[in-house]
Formats: C-alpha cells, structure tokens, sequence
C-alpha cells in the first residue's frame, strides 16, 4: 500500500492501459462487432442508458449496456456490485464479448472521466458518443474544473478519431450527440472528427450542426411528465422534469437508428424508471406514507429530486442522508447539507461509504451545515408543551438511520433515502466492500414496524 501511494497516479495507471489493449486482443476486440454508444456527462448519464436501452429493445434492437447501475446482456441483467462505473481488468472487454455472443447488436457503455483517466475507454470501438451535461464536479479527483473537462472532451477525441465502421455490409457513420444548453457545446462537437453532429437541448444555438432535437415547455404532475419534441407530444409516467432531457437523449439517438417517430413516441409511454431513481417503495404505502430511494448526492441531482417532492406535497420531508469520502469533493459535504437542511422538515445525517476517511468527521461535516436552518439535534429543541422538536439526527449505522426515519414518519409524510440508490455495496476502510442495497434495507425495516 505504501509503494503504491508512492507510485505518481500517472505512471499507476499505465496498469490500466495494458489491461485495457490485452482484454481487447484475448477477447478479439469485440467492440468492433458491435455498435457502441458511449454516454458520458456530470449527471444523467445511467438513465439516460437505461432510457435508450428501452427505446432501442423496444424498437426490435438486441441490446447490451454497461453502466453504474447494471450490466445488462440482451435481456438479461446483474445490478452493478463493483462500486465503478466502467471496470478494469479486462471486465468490459469480457462484457462486450459476452454481448457478441448472446447476440446483441448494440452497446451502450456509461463513459466516465475517472475511467477515461485510467484508460479504461480505450480499445472500445464507439461509434456514437453522448454528453448529457457538464458542470463542476468531480473536482478533487481531477484537480480542478479545467482538467475535468479535459478528461471529457478526450472521450471525444479519441472516440471521434475513428473510421467509420462497417456492420452487416452496413456504414456507422460515427455520431456526437451533445447538449445545446451547455456553453460547451461548440468545443465538445469540435473534438473529434466526427462526421455527423447532432445537438439536444431546450435552447437553440448558432453552432454547427447536422440535425438538432429542441424539447418544448415541460409540465411535470402528478401523472408524469408532458412535453413536446418538435410536433412530436410525449407523456411518459415519468416523475421529474429533469428526465425530460434523458428522455430527448434517447429520443434524439432513435431518430439516428431511423426509428419512425410513432414508434418512439410508444416507446417512451412505456419508459420505466431506472432502479434506485426516483424509486418507490410501495411497502410503505400500507403505513399511509411514501418512501422514495434515489442515487442524487450533489446539489443539481437534489434540486431535480426535490421536483419531485413538490409535486408529492408532503406533510413533512425526512431526508436520510450523507457524503461518500474516499478524495471526493470535500465541498460537496456542505453544499449538499445546506440544499437538504433547507428544503427538509426532519434530517438524518448518516454513513455514506466513507473509504479511508473518518466517517464521524464526514458526518459532522454535513450536519454542520444542516444547523444553519434551524435544524436542532435531541435535548436542543422543544415546542411550547414542552415535547421534544428534534428535527437533525446524527446516526452513525446507515440501518439504524432509516429505521429511525421510518419510525418517525407518519400519515402524509415522504421518507427521501438518498447517497446510494441501487447500489449493492458500501466502501468502507482498508479496501473493505459491505453488502448493502439502501431499497432491500428499507423493505426489511418496513417489515419491522
């Protein structure tokens, strides 16, 4: 452990180079025998695969993808228990053969810049590359906000950089697909020689492009989502306005297929949430209140869940939460403590895979900024009749904290578990994986009550 963290980062990932170049020849570069879609971005990447893996199965495509929250094989899935989006040692090299095999057409891998900084996009033979968005995250892993769009945009070269491939005596015009909302629109579309541009977004722009998908106004009830693409309507039984983008990302990358719009539009009424986003838990219903389990752990991923719980009108908001440690932004800590303690009536501050860090510093971290909005731990707070008003638990033991949630919540309120959603595992000290799924933890103490 002492050599390695005396090894410079760089030179420790040339490791991940040569793994990714031999699972490439042992498997016979299996990329090649497939259409590949790349989606990577700061948030929305996952739905936005699991979106398009349903537009495209849907469609009559068979279809394999790889990402944070599965891997999944022509109809058959195994939830992501590897705590890394895009994994190392010939893994995705054996998934992508694997997909040749069960005779998938399509491949849509989750790109991520931690993965392209350990070289882990290379030898992956993309024919289409996605960015869903782009803004500051990410930050102490890369350095600063200038590197990390850098590792981003170098998906897009190197993805870019190859020739068209040929598939059932068929031409794959390589394809960039980038947000039209973001500044960076121009210079993502330039990296790369790409031959094809297409752009998604709500704003239209000057930029330079092939063909150009605008969503219209947004309505989002309690029945779903309802917007326009085009003169195309849409209303999936989708909850959060931000999903309408995820949405137009599939629907903008089906029009490249060729699919016919009527197909697509039937397509998205069918949509289904990812597992772990926007997740209900319908046990709780029968207690008179709703649980929601979500993967949202940075600021914009909680305003777009809190969408949510404005629709719903809660009673009361109990938000279980915490921050990951293991070099991940430390800010996030705070930022995400303030957004929680002002938007929730009651705060469980919890263990979130703490890695190596002091989990007690992490959540001492967060609830520090939690105390700014009147949030008041046990023996602090107390109404005029003299009961208890705590509304800001510290509970160490992530279990205990969503038991203690649910306990609380009564008719009307909605319990937010949020950090992991249908994540299979919690990274604790010395390298160590705990099985845990936040959904299973949840069901099991609903049974309890």
């Amino acid at each position: 452990m002492l050599i390695k963290k005396l090894i410079p980062k760089k030179i420790r990932n040339l490791r991940h180079l040569w793994y990714a170049w031999y699972g490439a020849i042992k498997y016979r570069q299996p990329s090649k025998k497939l259409l590949v879609i790349g989606v990577t971005g700061t948030s929305g990447k996952s739905t936005s695969v699991f979106f398009l893996r349903q537009m495209l199965e849907f469609a009559g495509y068979k279809v394999g993808s790889l990402s944070t929250i599965d891997f999944y094989i022509n109809g058959a899935n195994k939830l992501n228990d590897q705590k890394m989006t895009m994994l190392g040692k010939m893994k995705t090299q054996e998934y992508l053969a694997e997909m040749v095999d069960k005779g998938c057409e399509v491949a849509i891998v989750e790109t991520t810049s931690e993965g392209q900084l350990q070289y882990r996009d290379r030898y992956i033979a993309y024919d289409f590359m996605i960015l869903t968005n782009l803004y500051p995250e990410h930050i102490e892993s890369h350095g600063s906000f200038a590197h990390y769009k850098q590792a981003k945009l170098n998906i897009f070269r190197r993805a870019g950089s190859r020739k068209n491939k040929i598939l059932k005596n068929k031409e794959i015009i390589k394809t960039a697909f980038v947000n039209s909302d973001i500044v960076e629109t121009e210079e993502f579309l330039g990296a790369g020689n790409w031959p094809k541009k297409v752009i998604f977004g709500q704003q239209k722009t000057i930029v330079k492009f092939n063909e150009q998908f605008i969503l219209g106004p947004v309505e989002s009830n309690e029945y779903g989502l309802h917007f326009k693409v085009g003169e195309h309507r849409f209303d999936p039984e989708i909850y959060g306005a931000h999903n309408a983008k995820n949405i137009l990302t599939a629907i903008a990358v089906a029009r490249q297929f060729g699919i016919e719009w009527p197909i697509i539009q039937k397509a998205v009424l069918q949509f289904k949430n990812a597992p772990g986003r926007n997740e209900f838990i319908p046990e709780a219903e029968k207690f008179g209140f709703k649980v929601i389990v979500d993967y949202a752990f940075e600021p914009k991923a909680m305003a777009g869940l809190y969408s949510v719980v404005d629709l719903l009108k809660p009673r009361r908001t109990i938000h279980v939460f915490g921050s990951t440690g293991g070099g991940r932004d430390v800010s996030r800590r705070f930022t995400v403590g303030e957004f929680i303690g002002q938007r929730a009536d009651v705060c469980i501050v919890t263990d979130e895979d703490p890695y190596d860090d002091d989990p007690r510093k992490i959540m001492e971290d967060v609830a520090s900024a939690v105390r700014q909005f009147d949030k008041l731990t046990a023996g602090q707070a107390h109404d005029k009749q003299g009961r208890d008003g705590t509304n800001l638990f510290i509970i160490p033991e992530r279990r205990e904290a969503i038991r203690r949630a649910l306990h609380i919540a009564d008719v009307g309120d909605l319990v937010l578990v949020t950090g992991k959603g249908s994540e299979q595992a919690m990274c604790v000290a010395d390298g160590k994986k705990i099985p845990w799924d936040d959904r299973k933890i949840v069901r099991e103490e609903l049974c309890n009550l």
